[in-house]
């Protein structure tokens, strides 16, 4: 695989310290030398034979469902050395039924990465691109966050055995994100500013100091985060579903996967491409108005401000690769409220299957998908969760005792989420009173 920019089409030989085009200043992508992924040396049944194998080898590879698909990524040299794995994907594939009813689809299935170690999809990434820095002899790595991306950034460096740097905005990440990137050694620091503020302090950092930038502007994160979609279709037996919808924050995970797609279509993995649609928070919405305002021509930052803090971000780096994705598959961007977003976290949550408010966004914009027709109820859709639910028990909290939009312009809204709300219920310590309360919830149910 070589690099290439995603603007201009240079073709580097290595990349700068900013992974930033040094003739026009855009983002950089890895590809397949030659004119498709046909150059490679397999064809798609030795491929899957191949990866479906090796998940009963014993190579510690081959644990991860990262690297199992490794003819596909970047080639790391030596990589019983420089490679640092934590077993990361190798995520489940949830059927969601409850969700499905309520929505009017017929099927319906969740793709949970917030299962990976350190509790978010962003280890996929973070595995590749730390083994990089680690090939590369680097002894200090960094990354802007909103949260997931410093704690899985923090507990590989120090799997690595290096040392890791988080610029974090004050104030406005979930303190159980937080907690991670502390127990994993990282040097944490709450800037007074925002994510795209932390960016632009970092960008300024990597180009004095030797540190390695482990954003999602970095090709080796992307590189990594595509094999999700490849995992996908493997348990999907190869079947593409008809949709796949994904969060959009900085856009380099909804990137990943439409990269994936895309390849895995050239190689004959798939028949066909799946929709990859996209979802934004109505209050950090920069590449929902680029589409729906300009035509995708031009992207307009914003001062983002939402509750689902792992995409509070005004400025997202990945849009251009984003916006390519979505005209490549068919796909579409939505906007979703607050309140929107908290009743879909709870409805997922009542099939059993937790996850972190910006994951909620993708059912949330499932059913205005559902009510435009771009969905159709006979359709296979699947919904990718990037973040486990203790991500941010806060908010669950506050949202089951009806504190989430006491105070705010929401609450009004949020009263028709009220039957969603499952607060604790305070009792005397007798049999009777517990008795009283399951004969309530038994006939209300």
């Amino acid at each position: 695989m070589k690099l290439r920019c995603i603007s201009c089409g240079a073709t580097p030989a290595s990349a700068a310290q900013d992974f930033r085009c040094t003739v026009c200043g855009d983002l950089l992508e890895f590809f397949f030398p030659g004119s498709t992924p046909d150059a490679l040396s397999f064809d798609a049944a030795t491929l899957k034979s191949l990866w479906l194998n090796r998940r009963t080898s014993l190579d510690a590879q081959d644990h991860s469902g990262v690297w199992r698909f490794r003819e596909l990524l970047p080639c790391i040299p030596n990589p019983e050395a420089h490679v640092i794995t934590l077993r990361e994907g190798n995520t489940p594939l949830y059927r969601l039924p409850r969700c499905a009813c309520a929505v009017g689809v017929e099927n319906l299935h969740a793709k949970h990465q917030g299962m990976n170690p350190t509790a978010s999809f962003k280890d996929t990434g973070m595995t590749v691109a730390a083994s990089s820095a680690h090939q590369g002899g680097f002894r200090w790595v960094a990354c802007a966050s909103t949260g997931n991306t410093s704690a899985s950034m923090a507990a590989y460096a120090a799997r690595g055995n290096m040392r890791s740097l988080v610029l974090i905005p004050d104030g406005q990440i979930s303190w159980g994100k937080l907690s991670q990137s502390l127990d994993y050694g990282a040097l944490t620091c709450q800037l007074r500013t925002d994510f795209d503020g932390c960016v632009r302090i970092l960008s300024e950092l990597v180009r004095q100091k030797p540190v390695y930038l482990l954003n999602s502007v970095n090709p080796y994160r992307i590189e990594g985060q595509k094999t999700a979609a490849i995992e996908l279709m493997e348990q999907l037996a190869w079947e593409p579903p008809d949709h796949i919808i994904v969060p959009g924050g900085n856009l380099g995970n909804s990137s990943a996967i439409g990269k994936a797609l895309l390849e895995m279509r050239e190689l004959k993995l798939i028949s066909r491409l799946p929709k990859l649609s996209i979802i934004q928070a109505q209050a950090a919405n920069p590449f929902y108005r680029s589409v729906r305002e300009f035509g995708g021509e031009k992207l307009e930052p914003m001062t983002a401000d939402t509750l689902a803090t792992a995409i509070r971000i005004g400025n997202p780096a990945s849009w251009k690769k984003a916006l390519r994705v979505l005209q490549a598959t068919g796909g579409e961007v939505e906007q979703v409220s607050e309140v929107e977003i908290a009743a879909a976290k709870a409805e997922i949550g009542a099939d059993g299957i937790g996850c972190e408010p910006a994951s909620a966004v993708t059912f949330a914009g499932l059913k205005k998908l559902r009510r435009s027709g771009f969905v159709k109820s006979g359709e296979a859709v699947v919904l990718i969760l990037t973040g486990h639910l203790l991500k941010d028990p806060d908010f669950t909290i506050k949202f089951h005792r009806g504190d989430l939009f006491r105070g705010t312009p929401d609450s009004a809204e949020a009263a028709q989420a009220k039957h969603l709300q499952r607060a604790p219920v305070v009792l005397d310590a007798n049999l009777g009173a517990v008795i009283a309360a399951l004969d309530a919830a038994e006939r209300n149910s």
